[in-house]
């Protein structure tokens, strides 16, 4: 099946410092493509995959669960892992409840986590009925292109398929019992108007997490899909300082030790 103009995943070799960006459910590298040019042009080796079932037709999620979204960019952070010496996960909504249980399970793998919009919990009381209902009604409307800028246009799916929608309320269960063992630095903005994504869903990953090092922006001119909306460049300028002072810090304690070592 031909992938959607755009739906591509993106790679890009740089320096010692790796960076993986998680897309949403129903969505492609598409919506995240802006930030991770800016991220390569700040000199960090970066990876954004396309997730099973995703950048094609919304048909071709139906067979796709979310066990098979988190092995591709599990394996991407392991491949990153193996050419950094650090890597940081960066996501919007549904990719953000990977990338936590990402940094829940690698630990010091992941050095932070910048997380847009997350996703983790349900906003909709019918969601109960997804058990029943996936098996009488293939799809429902599409949740992609929720953004406030009238010249963006996100690359997703018009149609949300129910077993996959049924899939992903597993796994918010499945990341809401991890929370507390999400320890790393965390930089997560959300915005004031959201149709796709509640605000309770940053309040209760703020409320979870055990990191100490925690920074919350509000995007107040963005929808949903932030990252290609009017708080993009902030976003974008933000998680590069995130990284940056985070990174020298690694090599600054690096040091020390060598040093310390040579002394001893």
């Amino acid at each position: 099946m031909p992938l959607l103009p755009g739906a591509e995943p993106y790679r890009h070799r740089g320096g010692p410092v790796g960076v993986l960006l998680c897309h949403g459910f129903t969505g492609s590298p598409q919506s995240l493509r802006p930030w991770a040019e800016e991220l390569a042009e700040a000199g960090f080796t970066v990876s954004v995959p396309l997730l099973p079932g995703h950048g094609t037709r919304w048909q071709d999620m139906q067979v796709t669960r979310w066990e098979d979204w988190y092995a591709e960019v599990e394996r991407e952070l392991l491949a990153l892992s193996a050419e950094c010496e650090q890597v940081f996960v960066c996501a919007l909504s549904m990719g953000s409840a990977l990338a936590l249980r990402l940094a829940a399970l690698h630990g010091p793998a992941v050095s932070g986590l910048v997380l847009v919009n997350p996703s983790v919990r349900s906003d909709n009381p019918a969601s109960v009925l997804l058990p029943v209902l996936r098996h009488l009604v293939p799809s429902l409307a599409g949740v992609a292109n929720d953004i406030a800028r009238p010249d963006a246009v996100e690359v997703g799916y018009d149609r949300t398929p129910l077993h996959a929608a049924w899939s992903l309320a597993r796994l918010w269960k499945e990341v809401q019992g991890r929370l507390p063992q999400v320890t790393q630095p965390v930089l997560l903005f959300h915005s004031s108007q959201d149709h796709v994504v509640s605000a309770a869903n940053s309040e209760l990953v703020l409320a979870r997490i055990s990191s100490t090092d925690v920074t919350e922006r509000l995007c107040q001119r963005s929808y949903h899909v932030a990252t290609l909306d009017h708080d993009a460049p902030e976003i974008f300028a933000a998680s590069v300082d995130f990284i940056r002072r985070l990174a020298s810090a690694h090599t600054a304690g690096a040091t020390r030790v060598e040093s310390d070592d040579h002394q001893g």
